[in-house]
């Protein structure tokens, strides 16, 4: 009698009951969470944030570093045994926005919230460091912990990037590997992909400037209304014929303002807008188009033309190795129906690129949607009404443990 040559792989030991071990310490992870979103803070300098995280910490064998340019925080663990060491990373910033989720534990600052998880991130990373303290023998290397202010357009992991994060360990990083909590997928899903899986993004402001006038008499005025207007259908129709379907890319102007009354030719009228891209290819012709376009339009209306080209996060690409070890640390962590690939990048942006620019890894969304509603009917990321399934927390404190107890194996 013989036996099949192959046989299915064992389950990996170290990863036996890390989930029960994430939601055993569900309690402090949401309670971290809950005072963070309370008291939420925007940009680069977040001191209550940075304070709460540092008192999460206080007990832990990890070592700590503060920022000087922000109020980021870098904890390094090390492990039994020597070997490379892993980035896990957390953003700790809100958005400028009223909250509106009646939840008990909404903001408490007015015009703020946390409106796209990052409270959720931090309190995640927290709870990961607090479950690998308690398998540092079976780690050889040290796993670097990395708590980001501004990430909503301020360019936070550039400048712990600047300050030597990926070095915090005494050498560089190896594997790096970021959670981001999605609103309209199911709690405890993770979903990545290779390659591109956000854009990057950057925006414009064009200023056109004609000669005010009376609005009965538009010829002896330079009206600048008409060529905003003509610039807002030339930039669609410019993307859709000199961008290929198959490298996308959305353009999307955003403001028009101009004018103050009904009977009156402005001299100057504005517009904003957003491009976004999934190469630096289309991003490069099109940080030089869309401001050549508004140009070329306004110059042709008798007008002058100020644009300004705000460059912004790059694309990020994740790392196949990396991207399918994540999908298959899912399947085996948190089950088979929890490990998702997903089928085309999301055209938001993220400054974990500039991290993945420089060290492989991964970067991945966790479904936390709402309990009451469908994914599809949850209000998204970034919504003044969005809320997050609290039980998705300790699935995403289990696969930021399981990723770096993998990682550095010994």
């Amino acid at each position: 009698m013989t036996g099949p040559t192959e046989l299915p792989s064992l389950p990996d030991a170290r990863f036996a009951g890390l989930l029960n071990e994430a939601k055993a310490l569900q309690q402090t992870t949401v309670a971290l969470r809950r005072a963070i979103h309370r008291h939420p803070e925007v940009g680069l300098q977040l001191p209550r944030t940075q304070q709460a995280v540092l008192d999460a910490l206080d007990g832990l064998p990890v070592e700590t570093t503060l920022g000087t340019t922000t109020t980021s925080v870098t904890a390094v663990l090390r492990g039994a045994k020597p070997g490379p060491a892993v980035l896990l990373r957390a953003d700790m910033d809100a958005l400028p926005m009223p909250e509106d989720t009646g939840l008990e534990f909404a903001s408490e600052v007015p015009g703020v919230m946390h409106a796209c998880g990052h409270d959720t991130h931090v309190a995640m990373l927290v709870g990961a460091a607090r479950l690998l303290a308690d398998h540092v023998d079976e780690l050889a290397g040290s796993v670097v912990f990395m708590f980001q202010p501004g990430e909503e357009g301020h360019h936070g992991a550039r400048h712990m990037i600047h300050e030597g994060v990926l070095d915090a360990a005494g050498m560089r990083v190896q594997k790096a590997f970021a959670i981001h909590t999605f609103a309209n997928l199911p709690t405890g899903v993770i979903a990545t992909k290779s390659g591109p899986v956000l854009a990057s993004e950057d925006s414009f402001a064009v200023e056109v400037i004609g000669k005010g006038g009376h609005a009965s008499m538009p010829h002896s005025a330079v009206d600048p209304i008409p060529a905003v207007a003509e610039m807002v259908m030339a930039l669609q129709s410019r993307v859709t014929r000199t961008v290929d379907v198959f490298d996308p890319a959305v353009v999307t102007v955003t403001r028009i303002a101009g004018g103050t009354t009904d009977n009156v030719i402005p001299e100057s009228a504005e517009l904003e807008g957003t491009i976004r891209t999934l190469s630096e290819h289309t991003r490069s012709f099109l940080r030089t188009e869309v401001p050549d376009v508004c140009e070329k339009i306004g110059e042709a209306h008798g007008c002058r033309v100020v644009a300004d080209l705000r460059p912004g996060f790059p694309v990020t690409v994740t790392d196949e190795l990396e991207t399918q070890r994540v999908l298959d640390l899912a399947a085996e962590v948190l089950g088979a129906t929890y490990s998702q690939r997903m089928s085309h990048p999301i055209m938001g942006a993220e400054d974990f690129s500039y991290v993945l620019q420089r060290v492989p890894g991964a970067f991945a969304f966790l479904g936390a949607c709402p309990p009451d509603l469908a994914p599809e009917e949850a209000p998204p990321n970034h919504s003044n009404r969005v809320r997050y399934d609290e039980d998705a927390l300790a699935y995403g404190v289990a696969m930021y443990a399981a990723y770096a107890l993998d990682t550095l194996r010994g």
